[in-house]
Parts: C-alpha cells; structure tokens; sequence
C-alpha cells in the first residue's frame, strides 16, 4: 500500500499579525510545518506534498525539503479546493492522508491506529470530544453511531451545537474515492468556500462507512492560530519532552522551566537546572550536571563533567571530568579533554585543550592547539586575527602562561615553558625555559599628578 501525505499550509494566519507565514512560525525551535513533515516521514509516506499559499515561495524556500513536493494554492477558496490542486502529485498513490501544516504535534502513532482503523474502508476520520467544541465542526452520527456528516459550527444547528464529539480535519482516504467526492463539494455555505469535510456526507450518501478514531491527548490535534496558542503548545511540548527525560532517569530541577529544541540525549544521572535551552543535537554522558542558565547547542559533553551557571556551549566536545564556568563560552570546532578547567568569563574558539590542562579567568583561546597540564593565567589572549588571517598558536605540554600575557600568533610556546605575566609574545618560546617580554619598569621621581584648574580657567 502507497501512501501519500497532503499537508495544507496556505493559511494567512491573520490572527498571528505577521509578515511570517504562519506555517513558520516556530515552535521547539522548527517552523510549525517541518513538526509535520516529520510526522509524515515517521509514517513511512511514499510521497509527500504541501499546498502553500500566503507568502509565496518563502515557505518552500525556508523548509528546503527536496523529498516533498511544493504546489502553490493561488486562489484560497478553502480546504477541499486545496486538496484538489495536490491530486495530481497523487496518482500513483493507494491512500491519501491529509494533515494539516499549524498542526505540529501530531503524533505518528496516532496517525497509524487511524490508518489502521479505516483498513477495511474508503475513508478514516480523526475526531475528539471536548467539553468545550466551540468554532469546531460536529460529528453528525445516526441511531446506530455511524458518522452520517461533518457540520461546520458557523452552519450548525442549534441541536447539532450541543454534540461534543468534533472533526480534527485530519482524514485518509482511498485515492480514486478521494478524487471523485472532491470534484462533487460544492461552496454553498455561509463561508462560500469548498470544505473538505463535505467529503465525509458524501462517503456516507455512497454507503460507504466512516472510519474513526481518537488521540490520546487534544494537543496532538490542537491547532495554532494565534501567539498565545503557539506559547501555549510550546510549553505543553516542552513538559512533554522533560517527562520522557526524567522517566528515563534524568533529574529537572523544574520541568516548566526547560526548553528543549532539537534532540536532547541524557545518560543517567544527569542533573538539569533551571532555565536551560537546548538546540540541536545535544549529548550529555553520566553524571553530568548542568547549572542555571546554559546554553547548549550541537555540543557532546562528556561523563562527570560540571557546567557552571550561565555558560554557553555550542558546537564543541568536552571530555570526562571537566569543568566549565560560571560565564564561560566555548564556541564551534572546540575539543576540550577529560580534567579540564574553563573558568569564568573564559571564550574559547577553534582550539584543542588536552587533559587537565586550566583556563581559569578571563581569557580568550582561539584557533589554538593546547597541550596537557597546561595553566593559562587569568587575562591571557591568543592574538589569532591580524586583520586578514586567523593564525593559530601552539602551546606544548606543562606550559605556564602567567597572567595578562598576549600570544601574538602564530607562535609556539615549548613544552614545559613559563611565560612571565604581562608579557606580549610574538616569537617561538623554547621548551623549559622562562620567557618575558615586557617593557622594564621606570620610576619619574619628579613627576606630579595633575591637579584640576580652577573653574574661572
């Protein structure tokens, strides 16, 4: 069985008062629609389409998807006639499944028990009750609980107003059926549009028996049309992803204050303070503990290692046992090995620091190879750039670099070397060996301090 996946995204999203698409507009840091592309990838889909509309080529053009087919909806006249114009990309398709692009949290799971449930039929629907199913369509059922139509809540009637039972728009269907239904719905209602729920009176009028099934939690189905919304699900989704951490054996300090926007991989025992992002693809191995504040983006951190308050971490590799902050910043194409110390208000960059080595106050390493055991003291820079080039600076193993001292790259700095505090090196440094380069003190005996002028002068 083919299976192919409509996703209509051509909604202006009036109420999210944007010049974005709402389609995306980001929810756990991806456009709404990539939620449901992935969705659809989960499935297994053989073809995928998306119908867009408001903004153009911006939508495609942001998701950059080159398994999914784009067709633009250039007259809006509702979700059927968006249906309509993806028919065509369907043609060599069993079953057609249509989802929705400000949709995003649509589980694949859900989405199989529907396809499932409507195996032995032409048509599956997706509802849900609510206690509360204003502005939703009614599931109109007969005596006998089969699914007779869909009515929209602007064309109901007073009786069909109190039914709770709604349609979530989400459907599957047989391809050959889909096409012939969706050519028969017709625009005559109080929107003057084609809905695409008017298939489902049509099915029923052939005989043919409507399928149904429910998700396990409103929010799947749960549509975004506002900001507040889209914080609303945010934050849902957020909770959702801290229960999975935590069932796995991660402590949150508090799980309504973490954001995680990308793939978080806790071994156990990993501790997460308050107010932690997470972007990316982020690893964190046992016993990890992170503080308050951090930051972490496409970074592997390794066992037993310690981050400190408001440090952020992105693209680098930490070793075991390390230590990192408070307010330290390692940035892309960092290696920092097992037993390393980065102190506060330390930025390194593109630069390899072996075991045990510390940086522990104020300095900046960039596009630096930094031996083991070596001590950088506090107010050290590599002077990397000269304008034009990055150069990079070479620091052997058992090296101490006293503090304030300026590494003018490139240079190389011999195992075992001292480099006296405030000293400016723009030359190699022998191994073993004590190295200053620093103007000689002078002391002027005569010289006064400034006074202040009168005001008159």
């Amino acid at each position: 069985m083919k299976l192919g996946v409509v996703i209509l995204a051509a909604g202006k999203g009036t109420r999210m008062r944007s010049a974005l698409p709402k389609v995306l507009h980001r929810l756990a840091g991806r456009p709404l629609i990539s939620h449901v592309l992935a969705a659809a990838e989960a499935l297994g889909a053989a073809r995928v389409c998306c119908v867009y509309g408001h903004g153009g080529s911006l939508v495609p053009e942001t998701i950059g998807d080159e398994g999914c087919i784009w067709i633009e909806q250039a007259e809006r006249l509702g979700t059927a006639h968006a249906v309509v114009q993806a028919i065509p990309a369907m043609n060599e398709m069993d079953r057609v499944l249509v989802l929705y692009g400000d949709v995003p949290l649509i589980e694949a799971d859900t989405l199989d028990r529907l396809i499932a449930a409507s195996s032995e039929t032409a048509l599956g629907l997706l509802t849900m009750e609510l206690e509360d199913p204003r502005g939703y369509g009614r599931i109109v059922r007969d005596k006998r609980g089969r699914v007779l139509r869909i009515v929209e809540h602007k064309d109901a009637s007073e009786a069909e107003l109190q039914i709770r039972e709604v349609n979530t728009g989400i459907i599957v269907a047989d391809r050959e059926h889909l096409d012939g239904w969706l050519r028969r719905v017709g625009n005559d209602n109080v929107q003057g549009e084609y809905y695409l729920t008017d298939v489902i009176g049509l099915a029923t009028a052939e005989g043919i028996e409507v399928a149904t099934t429910a998700p396990d939690n409103p929010n799947e189905v749960a549509g975004i049309n506002d900001r507040v919304q889209l914080a609303e699900l945010e934050r849902y989704h957020q909770y959702r992803q801290a229960l999975c951490l935590m069932h796995g054996g991660t402590t949150i300090i508090d799980p309504a204050r973490i954001d995680v926007r990308g793939t978080l991989r806790c071994e156990r025992d990993v501790v997460l303070d308050v107010n932690l992002i997470c972007e990316g693809r982020v690893y964190l191995g046992a016993d990890v503990h992170i503080g308050p504040n951090c930051v972490l983006k496409d970074c592997e951190i390794g066992p037993g290692t310690e981050v400190l308050a408001n440090s952020i971490i992105e693209g680098a590799r930490i070793g075991a046992g390390a230590r990192i902050g408070p307010f330290a910043r390692l940035r892309p194409g960092t290696e920092i090995a097992e037993g390393c110390h980065i102190g506060n208000f330390v930025e390194v960059k593109k630069s390899r620091i072996a075991e045990r080595s510390k940086v522990n106050h104020l300095s900046y390493v960039g596009d630096a190879d930094v031996g083991a055991g070596v001590n950088v003291g506090a107010g050290t820079i590599t002077c990397n750039y000269d304008g034009v080039n990055k150069h990079r600076t070479i620091i052997g193993d058992d090296a101490f670099i006293g503090s304030n001292t300026a590494l003018v790259a490139p240079v190389s700095v011999g195992s075992g070397a001292t480099i006296g505090a405030g000293s400016v090196v723009s030359r190699d440094v022998p191994e073993g060996k004590l190295t200053l380069a620093r103007a000689r003190a002078v002391t002027l005996d005569d010289w006064k301090r400034p006074t202040k002028l009168p005001p008159d002068r």
